[in-house]
């Protein structure tokens, strides 16, 4: 049975990085961030990405914590995810590279 489980998640994940990744244009991924949110999670709605995360809007540890999400969701290293505007916004943009 877990076989059949993991064949889900696999497909979800797939389905995500495809996602972000017809997001990006010119190797560059706006986000939408929702600090303090009650779980941690990636997700694109309508083209539109939103990553909520647990931690706490200050001394960059939200943003630290959303390079971690994107960067696992799109499957490269955290050093291929670099701010690039928006250190304390919401609305972020980063550039994605090793992709």
């Amino acid at each position: 049975m877990s076989g059949a489980k993991s064949k889900g998640k696999d497909t979800v994940k797939a389905s995500l990085r495809n996602d972000l990744i017809a997001a990006i244009g010119d190797n560059l991924l706006s986000v939408r961030v929702t600090p303090k949110a009650s779980r941690n999670a990636v997700l694109v709605q309508e083209g539109q990405v939103r990553v909520y995360v647990t931690c706490v809007p200050e001394d960059g540890k939200a943003t630290k914590e959303v390079i971690k999400l994107l960067a696992k969701a799109l499957g490269v290293s955290k050093s291929n995810v670099s701010l690039l505007r928006g250190a304390i916004a919401r609305d972020k943009q980063f550039k994605i590279t090793g992709l």
